[in-house]
């Protein structure tokens, strides 16, 4: 069943994404449109006539712009039952006219409260009260009326009104829910940013999180299937998301992205942007098995892939600066297969070498993040049976000054750098997990051991000759001497670890016993 003919339209919106085009064709199609302020200045200046709305309810919009819409003339005209005669008749009486079409988008108040150093009269303001009201009133009424929330919208309804004069009763219903589940996601976040605000009079609650949690994310891609082919999977984007991350990154080459790419991916992300001077990282199975600083990015990558060349076959990249063409040429070198990259940009020069020249040109995802910055407020979410759990993300910098020498022999300079660099990467692996670095490279990885002494043997072994002077990450103490025993015998010749077990003093002893230095950090960097 098709709605009566749409005749008129209500417009008022704050993002304005294909509304010129949209607007014209309802007008070219005998749709009057009314609108408000700046979304009636933007039809103007694109030819699109409008009316007024203020002309038409005799009361002008006031409070700079607070009041436009919230009056009986217009909420009459979208709310009265169509089939009801002492509804028309009420209608009649009182000169309102009906509005078929509600178009309506809200204040961006997410996109304001992300910025930095926002103020509290500011977010106030970006509470939109008339919009809801519109958008509410045109779905509760969605037997009579269309409403419309979001650009990607549009074409649907177009389509209908260009072939039937209005919309089907199954599209109508469809945008009813679709308008309800996107008011109650807008309330949701002005709810939280104000629950977590600090009051002007007091001191901020202690208390982190709300005591009632609602996640309101938006389908983006369907994938093909999830870690394993019997899996359905999709990606889920958060309306609100700031800071560079895979979400809001743009593929410029390259297959679809599959769930475990984007795992990766985000893996290498993280490890990329925390790494100091240009930087590469090689992730495999959401581990990192190469990562390594450098004074440029081409020199970066070789020694990250270097770092275990085997299992760096197939992997996933994360730079923190632009690929450049030497970086390009390096990746494109016979015998190397990389499955995706993620990085702050492409030149030119690099992007179409790495789209023509490798084997793998036509299949490798190439992804543009334009921040590296951490989104403000990162938090973990990892759902259990019946539950969430939520905590910080573990991406505050580590307080380098308040790092401790715990042996008789302090590291040197170079193995200093060595050890901030090997404590970087060790927060990224999973637990238990020992990274061995040199010239700020890895080279070797432990990770994901039931013990701590085994994942000192699989990156000892990772390593091989390498070990012999390299330094040594671990993410959490060791419970016994046993792991600098192997460690020392391996070559290792500086351990950096957070200390706190009762055994510290034994650990510490072995230290001395070998010659080795060891540093305390006193922060735990557990990845489970």
């Amino acid at each position: 069943m098709h709605a009566p003919r749409i005749q008129r339209a209500i417009i008022s919106v704050s993002d304005k994404e294909g509304l010129a085009d949209m607007a014209a064709a309802l007008v070219a199609g005998g749709v009057a449109i009314y609108s408000t302020g700046g979304t009636r200045r933007h039809l103007q200046e694109h030819g699109v006539e409008a009316h007024e709305i203020s002309e038409y309810t005799g009361f002008p919009e006031v409070m700079s712009g607070r009041l436009k819409t919230l009056h009986p003339k217009v909420f009459g005209g979208i709310l009265y039952r169509r089939d009801r005669a002492d509804d028309v008749a009420e209608l009649e009486w009182h000169g309102i006219v009906g509005f078929e079409l509600v178009v309506v988008n809200l204040y961006p108040f997410a996109a304001t409260v992300a910025r930095a150093g926002v103020t509290h009269d500011e977010a106030v303001e970006q509470i939109d009260i008339g919009g809801p009201s519109l958008i509410r009133a045109a779905a509760k009424n969605h037997a009579h009326v269309t409403v419309a929330v979001h650009p990607r919208q549009y074409a649907s309804i177009l389509a209908e009104v260009t072939r039937h004069g209005g919309t089907s009763l199954e599209l109508r219903r469809r945008l009813m829910a679709e308008a309800f589940a996107y008011t109650a996601d807008y309330d949701r976040v002005i709810a939280d940013y104000f629950a977590q605000e600090p009051s002007d009079a007091q001191e901020a609650s202690t208390e982190l999180f709300p005591d009632d949690l609602r996640l309101a994310m938006r389908r983006g891609d369907s994938l093909r299937y999830g870690e394993n082919p019997h899996q359905r999977a999709a990606l889920y984007r958060d309306p609100a998301a700031s800071g560079g991350s895979l979400v809001t990154a743009k593929q410029l080459a390259g297959k679809e992205l599959s769930y475990n790419n984007l795992l990766d991916l985000d893996s290498a992300l993280a490890l990329a942007r925390s790494l100091p001077d240009a930087a590469a990282v090689v992730i495999k199975h959401n581990n990192p098995c190469g990562a390594a600083s450098a004074e440029t990015l081409a020199e970066a990558t070789s020694n990250a892939l270097e770092g275990d060349p085997l299992s760096a076959f197939g992997s996933i990249l994360g730079m923190n600066r632009p690929v450049d063409l030497a970086t390009a040429e390096r990746l494109a070198a016979p015998g190397l297969f990389i499955e995706a990259i993620v990085a702050p940009g492409f030149a030119p020069e690099a992007l179409e070498l790495l789209t023509t020249r490798p084997k793998w040109h036509k299949s490798v995802r190439l992804m543009q993040v334009d921040s590296l910055d951490v989104p403000p407020g990162h938090r973990n979410y990892r759902f259990i049976e019946g539950g969430l759990l939520v905590q910080d993300a573990d991406v505050e910098p580590d307080l380098i000054d308040q790092w401790r020498v715990v042996t008789h022999t302090a590291p040197s300079d170079a193995q200093y750098n060595d050890l901030r660099f090997a404590w970087a990467v060790v927060r990224h692996v999973k637990s238990n997990a020992i990274v061995l670095a040199a010239g700020r490279a890895v080279c070797g990885v432990g990770a994901g051991q039931m013990s701590r002494v085994d994942s000192v043997d699989l990156a000892v072994a990772k390593a091989g000759d390498r070990a012999r002077g390299s330094v040594m990450a671990s993410d959490a103490f060791f419970p016994f001497a046993d792991s600098i025993d192997k460690a020392q015998s391996a070559g290792v010749a500086a351990i950096v670890q957070p200390g706190g077990s009762r055994n510290d003093d034994e650990v510490i002893a072995a230290c001395n016993r070998h010659g080795l230095a060891m540093v305390f950090t006193g922060r735990r960097h557990f990845k489970h």
